[in-house]
């Protein structure tokens, strides 16, 4: 585990203007992955110790941290994040909490998976953050209470030991643990507020559960689907097109700036594993006067193989979801969306089924996570 770089220290308290000018932030390599904390694919606050100032829940929230320094409420400053009240110590002669009091809470990830990096953000908690930060993670099975999950014979990993962390920044920590969690715990160290919490991953699915599903999307991300490489991310990411459920809105899904040369975007995704692939949709909703003119699609099989074309060049539709039967399985690991000349898709959907030997090697990565 490393911190890169390391913020300390409070923030100066808000002088008006933009209350993000001041915010210290920094490129994480992680933040390519996906987040497995994220809402839209299942993640939630299930429980936490104290929530008095600001509810647990707002630490998923997929926007930033929102400040109103307007707002107040019968508790005090409302705040956009998950705030505790302040700790206390025992007695008038030990009025400080003890180096081991904290606070809590318990996040169920929206998919399994292998954890990369982690974003403890304390935006706009500029003099009532935690003092310092830990995370630690477990994988049960099934979808245990917070009872279960607290019992004494729970074992926990420390992905993140206790570090100190500064206010009104994006705090980030690479993780170096080669295993498959299902649940985090974030403490703060004693107390304080915490604006959101992105945990950046691989999605590691449970081979038997695809197995027994047969048919699914081979591509979605809580399948264990990813997003290699794009030609441009300028208005939106490219992993937005295998998110779960339709588009939503316009930056929904992904759009590229407008080209002014000959060529053409495109995407690169690793799927679940080798697979069949035997039917394709290609959604462009809310994407109207820029949705992408034509697509192709492309399979390879393996990282050294040789880009097959499954699907030619065919004219697309704004906002519309297009379909289409495969003439034959297309057998591959790798597949290549190729737009043209520009423009955006919401979502890009491939059914099918793994391969025997697409199972046998999730199966054996499984094992080899813990799962």
């Amino acid at each position: 585990m490393s911190t890169l770089p390391p913020f300390t220290g409070d923030a100066s308290p808000f002088g008006g203007g933009d209350p993000y000018a001041d915010y210290r932030s920094a490129d994480f390599s992680f933040t390519q992955y996906v987040d497995l904390a994220d809402r839209r694919l299942g993640a939630g606050v299930i429980a936490a110790n104290d929530e008095f100032f600001a509810e647990r829940e707002n630490l998923l929230k997929p926007e930033p941290a929102e400040f109103d320094p307007e707002h107040f409420g019968h508790k005090g400053k409302i705040m956009d994040g998950w705030e505790t009240r302040r700790r206390r110590g025992v007695s008038a002669a030990q009025p400080h909490p003890t180096d081991e009091d904290h606070d809590w809470a318990l996040i169920r990830l929206g998919a399994p998976g292998v954890v990369r990096g982690i974003v403890v953000d304390t935006a706009h908690f500029r003099g009532n953050y935690p003092q310092a930060v830990s995370v630690e993670a477990t994988s049960v099975a099934g979808s245990p209470s917070p009872e279960e999950l607290l019992a004494p014979d729970v074992k926990w990993t420390t992905l993140v030991p206790r570090t100190a962390v500064g206010g009104h920044a994006a705090n980030g920590f690479a993780v170096d643990v080669e295993q498959r969690f299902t649940h985090l715990r974030l403490n703060q160290h004693p107390d304080g507020g915490v604006a959101r919490l992105r945990v950046y991953g691989e999605v590691a699915p449970d081979p038997r559960w695809l197995t027994a599903l047969g048919t699914f999307d081979l591509a979605a991300l809580e399948n264990g689907g990813q997003v290699e490489d794009a030609s441009d991310r300028f208005y939106s990411p490219a992993t937005n097109t295998i998110q779960p459920g339709r588009s939503r809105k316009m930056d929904d899904g992904w759009e590229t700036r407008r080209r002014r040369d000959k060529g053409n975007d495109w995407i690169r995704y690793q799927l679940a594993g080798q697979s069949e692939i035997r039917a394709v949709e290609i959604d462009t909703a809310y994407l109207k006067g820029n949705s992408a003119g034509w697509a192709a699609l492309s399979v390879r099989d393996g990282e050294s193989g040789q880009w097959s074309e499954v699907l030619p060049r065919t004219r697309l539709q704004p906002d519309t979801n297009h379909r289409f039967v495969l003439d034959a399985p297309a057998v591959g690991t790798h597949v290549r969306i190729d737009i043209f000349p520009d423009g955006g898709i919401s979502r890009l959907r491939l059914f099918g089924s793994l391969t025997a030997e697409g199972a046998a090697r999730l199966t054996a990565r499984h094992q080899e996570l813990g799962g």
